[in-house]
């Protein structure tokens, strides 16, 4: 393999690993399935729920807390490349639940059921990340997980929280002039057979709306997320226009516009995303195919500060990808994407409910 082939090789794996991190960790960790109210009043004002698990019992028998070790990119693109899955996330397996390479903002998510963008707190709630294995006592289920990860969060790190509905600047997903230009995706799809072995490359995880499986193609620079009745999400990437093609079925509105989020998150507000919380204010209540093509500069330029390659050397040497200045080639920005869809975002202000951080410790106590 020539120099030139090694380096489209090391970027094909940098853009699945970016992919990775920003279509299936979010959904493994619930960005992308869990709802959030409907915005009613503008004004703001405050719900004084304790979010506490005083009103239960429910705590794990043991459980493990420990700093995660930095992330390895190199690695994390060799594993990949060899076919293993990055092990971040949530999984419960029988009494057994384990979250991994997760920030303690991240762990607030999953334990209140919010999304990242509505947990109000400092900064370093999002820096350090931690490893947790747990044992749940017998007769509980994974639907009380996130009750005994409150009470673990608030033992352990002595976590103190309260919800508030406030006004907000968001990105709103509403219907083009034009109407909506995506298919229906009409019948029901089959459901996971969590019996089947898992296939070379692939890798089962739980979310908040029940298992998923994900499947990388290293060959044709890509995978896709089955999670059965709630449909398929499968991604290729073109090393030549540095775009990544994501299609999506049985996809709602409000799923979208937390798809979209989480893309313009990882994208740090660039390719055309502002950062800020997209909202679904289409009306649109059926299941649609939904399919997405824009640029990958900004997730590329990410993940390779994060690998330390610098911008002219390092792994990609001799085909470096482009920065996050570079418009990728024949990538469209997410609001062209959108457009393209028959929708469009619009500038607002909505009512939000935010779950705020009164105060947390930045280490836990010992196991």
């Amino acid at each position: 393999m020539d120099r030139a082939e090694a380096g489209k090789l090391n970027i094909s794996v940098l853009l699945i690993a970016t992919a990775w991190m920003a279509v299936a960790a979010p959904i493994a960790m619930g960005q992308v399935v869990v709802t959030i109210p409907t915005p009613t009043a503008s004004a703001a004002t405050t719900a004084p729920t304790a979010a506490s698990s005083a009103a239960s019992d429910l705590t794990f028998d043991v459980a493990s807390v420990r700093p995660s070790a930095p992330l390895d990119m190199a690695k994390l693109m060799a594993d990949m490349q060899a076919g293993k899955m990055p092990n971040v996330g949530m999984h419960i397996n029988g009494l057994r639940a384990e979250y991994n390479y997760l920030s303690l903002k991240d762990l607030i998510m999953v334990a209140y059921k919010v999304k990242t963008y509505q947990i109000t707190g400092p900064d370093w709630l999002g820096t350090q990340h931690f490893d947790i294995v747990a044992r749940m006592p017998e007769g509980s289920s994974k639907d009380d997980a996130p009750k005994m990860l409150q009470a673990l969060l608030e033992d352990r790190f002595k976590l103190k929280v309260h919800r508030v509905t406030q006004e907000h600047p968001v990105q709103a997903l509403v219907v083009g002039k034009g109407g909506p230009k995506m298919k229906e995706s009409p019948g029901d799809a089959p459901p996971l057979d969590l019996d089947a072995p898992l296939k070379p490359g692939e890798m089962q995880m739980d979310t908040p709306d029940g298992p998923a499986r994900m499947t990388m193609d290293m060959k044709n620079g890509g995978g896709t997320m089955n999670m059965g009745t709630k449909g398929i999400i499968t991604y290729s990437m073109n090393t030549t226009t540095m775009t990544l093609h994501m299609t999506s079925s049985k996809t709602t509105m409000a799923a979208l516009a937390d798809m979209l989020t989480q893309m313009m998150t990882s994208m740090g507000g660039g390719a055309g995303g502002s950062g800020r919380q997209v909202m679904d204010m289409t009306s649109l209540k059926g299941n649609y195919e939904v399919t997405l093509d824009f640029s990958m500069a900004d997730m590329i330029a990410q993940a390779r500060a994060q690998a330390g390659m610098g911008g002219g050397g390092g792994a990609t040497s001799g085909s470096a990808a482009p920065e996050a200045s570079d418009p990728g080639g024949g990538g469209a920005t997410v609001s062209d994407a959108v457009e393209k869809l028959g929708l469009k975002l619009e500038s607002r202000k909505a009512s939000v409910e935010q779950l705020v951080v009164d105060s947390a410790e930045k280490m836990p106590t010992e196991n």
